[in-house]
């Protein structure tokens, strides 16, 4: 007798068969399925009747929105270059579009693997950021100076973001590092550290940054706003994420770091070459969610006097005509973020699928 006969895989069930199986399995399924079916559809008709077929998009039909029944997207055409640029002069819009675009391509292309090593992804962002500083800032190449606070929009919001990666993100592996010490006093005191930081609200460090530190440093050592800001933000960043590259070295079997010692390896080689790796493929889903959750808590600066896209927006409807139209703006608004923390997720995903993260 053929055991190929008796002996055969189950068949994978098609989509039709799952779907009826889950969906209308019984009385009760198929009734729940139908309302909420219906209801979803109802829906889906609402949010595109609003926001396509019944809305209004040119801000000179800003008088046909009192009648329309939908979305009133006219105060997006009229007051969209306060929402990217901020209080950024007009004439110089073209610096903070540049900028914006050199620092994007910056973030896309560390995506590429051949950037993944430490000089390459290093030169990568210093060069890109400092490219986005100089457009921002000017006084080279005959750009004229723009303060820090007169940038604002999508490109203060950009570069707070990418400020506190940069820093945050080698402070956070010396961090990480710091509290494995086989030395109990640095252990302790970078414990000690990072629990305290963690401990505090982020809103409590960007305040006492922008507002009580001015009062306990000397004026040579205070800076801009702007950047004690960024400074705090980038340690609380660095104290969550180096406990996340922790986690990932703990993962690591001691026998490897005892192997690569006993090969002569030194400490630094053995933390380059052996256990970084691995930390970060076995931390990676926490490591891009702390990317993903800085990108939007971005938006807390605004509470010490930063002019980022969430207050830009606020001010673009906050005036004249324009005032009713919030929600359209907030949408908006939302729409960006969600570009940029979508696309930050779905690179995390696809790591993880390309690293095999959680397959053995």
């Amino acid at each position: 007798m053929d055991l190929a006969n008796i002996i055969q895989p189950p068949s994978t069930p098609s989509l039709l068969s799952r779907l009826r199986a889950n969906l209308f399995g019984n009385v009760l399924d198929s009734v729940v399925s139908i309302v909420c079916g219906v209801l979803l559809v109802m829906l889906v008709y609402s949010v595109i009747d609003w926001a396509f077929v019944s809305s209004i998009w040119r801000a000179e039909d800003e008088s046909l929105c009192k009648e329309a029944g939908g979305a009133c997207w006219s105060v997006i055409d009229a007051r969209h270059r306060i929402i990217f640029f901020g209080l950024f002069p007009y004439e110089e819009h073209w610096r903070s579009t540049l900028a914006c675009v050199v620092m994007t391509a910056t973030i896309v292309l560390s995506c590429f693997p051949w950037f993944w090593s430490a000089l390459r992804l290093s030169a990568l962002w210093l060069a890109g950021f400092g490219t986005f500083y100089i457009l921002m800032h000017g006084g080279l190449f005959g750009l004229s100076v723009i303060t820090p606070e007169r940038w604002g929009g999508l490109a203060l919001t950009i570069f707070i973001f990418a400020a506190v990666s940069i820093i945050g993100m080698p402070l956070s592996i010396l961090l990480a590092l710091g509290r494995r010490s086989k030395l109990p006093v640095i252990a302790k005191m970078v414990g000690l550290f990072i629990d305290f930081f963690r401990s505090l609200p982020l809103l409590t460090i960007l305040f006492t940054a922008a507002v009580i530190t001015p009062f306990v440093l000397p004026g040579w050592l205070q800076g801009d706003k702007l950047y004690r800001v960024i400074a705090g933000f980038a340690i609380f960043f660095a104290c969550y994420q180096a406990e996340n590259i922790r986690a990932g070295l703990q993962a690591i079997p001691a026998g490897q770091d005892e192997a690569g010692s006993t090969l002569g390896l030194s400490y630094w080689h053995r933390i380059s070459r052996i256990q970084l790796p691995q930390a970060f493929r076995n931390s990676l889903p926490a490591i891009v969610n702390q990317f993903v959750i800085t990108f939007k808590e971005t938006s807390i600066v605004t509470i010490v006097g930063f002019f980022e896209i969430l207050a830009s927006g606020a001010a673009a409807y906050g005036t004249g005509k324009w005032t009713v139209h919030y929600i359209e703006v907030y949408v908006f608004i939302g729409l960006i973020y969600f570009m940029f923390v979508f696309s930050l997720s779905r690179y995390g995903a696809y790591l993880e699928r390309k690293l095999r993260v959680g397959h053995g």
